[in-house]
């Protein structure tokens, strides 16, 4: 038997995640594993939800030998009951990196948004096209150094490259779809910020929630300016995902995120993260005052230990969204000065 714990005024009814290779049913029906990952954050959820005489499936976990062995063992456990169909929620590739896979392999149709299914493909198409000149300028304008720059942008994007290809046809999914999985009707959600029209499932009936990465239990969900949109505002976005939740989910749903436990308590936790944020953006003003700074310069100010490429690659351009966000507010204004690079203080 589960016995829930608190925190925080979240409820968490399944305390410890699922071993390697098992399963927890969340809810009738309804079934929680984990394919593990070589990162920081060590795993990604994957959720199988009863789909007639099978199970469709939520998100994959990244392309390599470990996760498909991991997932002829979560498949073993179904005992016969076959995959109906794979879902995913956005293009990152712990999400859809072993999409192709599992569609060829077990012959199932893929759901997903146009931008998760296109943005993939060009990561799979252009493996390196983070390295070429105008995206090595977006590091150095910000005040990376040359070395450091050469290192992100090369090392750092490697998990981009953990993407199988994905098949020739997919069905696209779009927020205010009505999706009919065996008896249950989800009403289709988008984030944003995190992953541009991020896919989330909505079970009013049965007060489920698949959020993805959009709410996460206990950790923000990374939020950042990439270079092909240098001057984007997924912050600003990511909030107003936020609050649209809190407007149009109950707080009393089961969450069941894409990475860490499943709880209760989607608007205590949305607004954390809201709060979480501004903090960051009080911190960087903070240090603004003081003199222009560059999102370089800005990176030890919001994050304090040593972080490898991957993380640096992610702290960086996190950084970044924070400085547009309040750039569009009008808290921060650019300065370009004669050396060619990009610097921000306090309005």
């Amino acid at each position: 038997m589960n016995i829930a714990s608190r925190d925080r005024g979240l409820t968490f009814p399944f305390p410890e995640p699922p071993a390697p290779g098992e399963m927890i049913e969340v809810a009738a029906g309804v079934l929680w594993a984990r394919v593990a990952l070589p990162f920081r954050l060590d795993h990604v959820n994957i959720f199988f939800i009863e789909d007639g005489e099978g199970w469709a499936v939520l998100d994959t976990g990244i392309n390599n030998e470990a996760t498909r062995a991991a997932w002829e063992t979560l498949v073993a456990g179904l005992r016969g009951r076959p995959l109906t169909r794979l879902i995913v929620t956005h293009f990152h590739p712990d999400h859809i990196g072993l999409a192709g896979w599992l569609a060829e392999r077990f012959d199932l149709p893929l759901f997903t948004s146009q931008t998760a299914y296109l943005g993939c493909w060009n990561i799979s198409l252009s493996p390196g096209a983070l390295d070429a000149e105008p995206y090595r300028l977006f590091y150095e304008r910000n005040g990376l150094d040359g070395e450091t720059t050469r290192i992100v942008s090369t090392q750092g994007h490697g998990y981009l490259r953990m993407v199988a290809p994905l098949p020739p046809t997919f069905t696209r999914v779009v927020a205010g779809d009505r999706l009919k999985i065996g008896g249950r009707v989800f009403s289709v959600f988008s984030g944003d910020g995190h992953a541009p029209e991020q896919i989330m499932l909505y079970c009013a009936e049965e007060r489920l929630f698949l959020a993805a990465d959009q709410v996460l239990a206990k950790i923000s969900p990374n939020v950042s300016v990439w270079a092909v949109d240098p001057y984007g505002d997924p912050l600003g976005l990511f909030l107003r995902s936020l609050k649209n939740l809190q407007m149009n989910v109950p707080n009393d749903v089961l969450v069941l995120p894409g990475h860490q436990l499943p709880f209760y308590g989607l608007h205590q936790r949305a607004s954390e993260l809201i709060a979480h944020h501004d903090e960051r953006c009080a911190m960087i003003a903070a240090a603004c005052a003081k003199g222009p700074k560059t999102a370089a310069d800005l990176v030890p100010v919001i994050f304090h230990r040593a972080l490898d490429p991957h993380q640096m690659s992610f702290a960086f351009s996190e950084v970044l969204s924070h400085v547009n966000y309040m750039v569009r507010q009008g808290d921060l204004v650019w300065v370009r000065e004669g050396d060619g690079i990009d610097r921000v203080a306090v309005n």
